[in-house]
């Protein structure tokens, strides 16, 4: 198997996504998740919620799970913000579904969740925020949102929702 740089395969998720499913939404502004969603749907990515409770965040219609997004709706990027030790499951469920990136936000490492996700032939990328990438690569869309510290214990998981 030829491995690509993790720099080329952040490249090619930003590039290649439009519809960006984000596990651990939070339906709360403050929350890094939330932020991060929000910056990309303003750069014109599609956002899908997957949240358990909630009917709506940031205009777009909560799904309790992957499985539960509707078939018709193709999903490029399964983005999570969920701990490591509970990222496989997702891993599995966004080989299920067809996407072709798993991205574990910045703070989240699963190894098995990699292994998983590769094995179906997936591009992973784990530890790395997407809006900072993004930004990166974009100076000029850096809209009006702030992200996370990047501190530990202001990330994914931080605190109750």
């Amino acid at each position: 198997m030829v491995y690509a740089s993790r720099a080329d395969t952040i490249e090619r998720a930003l590039a290649e996504s439009r519809v960006i499913a984000v596990v651990g939404l939070s339906p709360k502004p403050e929350r890094d998740s939330h932020r991060v969603a929000a910056y990309l749907q303003q750069q014109g990515y599609r956002i899908i919620p997957v949240y358990p409770r909630g009917q709506e965040i940031l205009g777009e219609r909560v799904y309790p799970s992957l499985e539960a997004i509707p078939p018709d709706i193709r999903v490029d990027l399964v983005d999570v913000f969920r701990r490591g030790p509970d990222t496989p499951p997702v891993a599995e469920a966004a080989v299920r579904r067809g996407a072709r990136f798993l991205w574990l936000q910045l703070g989240i490492r699963c190894e098995r969740s990699r292994e998983l996700a590769e094995a179906a032939g997936l591009e992973v990328v784990m530890d790395a925020c997407m809006m900072i990438e993004h930004r990166l690569r974009n100076p000029a869309g850096r809209g009006e949102i702030s992200g996370g510290t990047g501190e530990p214990g202001t990330g994914p998981g931080a605190g109750p929702d």
